[in-house]
């Protein structure tokens, strides 16, 4: 497989700062400049929902905003003509950032799956995650998205015994996704001193089972869970935290200007 975007980053030993953003949320045309804005102010890869309308692992705030963006025109194929764009700094400056996919299994079989594949390295994307793809019936897609240059990431969460974090370890492409909690995106579980512990014991236990970088999402709001999360694992996803600042915007310039100054607050 080629290297990526994703592949060459994870070479560095820099700790990751993740963004999770809905394309088209709060409104039509914020999708370009809130990648810009991402990328401007320190986002390490992007990661894009891929809306859908029965999104099982997501809290309230991220059904909501796939929603918005259904109804705001997104499909797959809007998405990727988006991420094109995004490559050749059409509406924005050139965005150069890794671009990674989260989205469910059934709109990518309607597209087409090699179909999907060829047009998403084709715009720029260098890889996916689809929690609902399991990791024991994956071999197959694996293989092609890998002869596309795709990166394909697997799921970890708080009740993933020790053999099978070696197996999603080994399957999954560069990186392997913890869930902070075993919950839906946006979770608050993680506040206080016991579910701090019950965090760094789980984290501690990825890493004794892993070869390779993992990152963890799913809860983390501000800076200093992201610092938490560092500590532990070498990357930090924050999605629902955004979006949720985003909310208001009523322009695709007021959602960029609060991205920025958002994802700076991150860092």
């Amino acid at each position: 497989m080629k290297k990526n975007r994703i592949t060459t980053l994870l070479e560095g030993d820099k700790k990751l700062l993740i963004a999770y953003y809905m394309p088209e949320y709060p409104v039509e045309g914020a999708t370009l400049p809130v990648l810009e804005a991402l990328q401007e102010n320190g986002a390490d890869i992007i990661e894009l929902g891929i809306p859908f309308s029965d999104p099982v692992g997501d809290g309230p705030v991220i059904q909501d905003a796939a929603q918005t963006a259904i109804r705001n025109g997104v499909t797959v194929k809007h998405l990727l003509e988006l991420v094109q764009k995004a490559r050749a700094g059409e509406g924005c400056r050139k965005v150069t950032a890794p671009i990674l996919l989260m989205g469910y299994c059934n709109p990518l079989i309607a597209y087409g799956g090699d179909c999907f594949l060829h047009d998403a390295a084709d715009a720029g994307v260098d890889g996916l995650l689809l929690p609902d793809l399991p990791p024991e019936e994956a071999e197959d897609f694996l293989e092609r998205a890998k002869s596309f240059g795709l990166t394909v990431v697997f799921l970890i969460s708080p009740v993933t015994p020790p053999e099978r974090i070696e197996m999603i370890d080994a399957l999954s492409t560069d990186f392997s996704y913890c869930l902070a909690v075993n919950a839906t995106t946006g979770t608050s579980k993680l506040a206080g001193a016991e579910g701090d512990q019950a965090v760094e014991e789980y984290l501690k236990r990825v890493r004794a089972h892993t070869r390779k970088k993992f990152v963890v999402g799913f809860g983390i709001r501000d800076k200093a869970r992201v610092e938490q999360m560092w500590r532990f694992a070498d990357g930090a996803v924050v999605g629902s935290a955004l979006l949720q600042h985003l909310a208001g915007a009523a322009s695709p310039a007021e959602t960029s200007r609060l991205a920025g100054e958002f994802w700076r607050s991150l860092r």
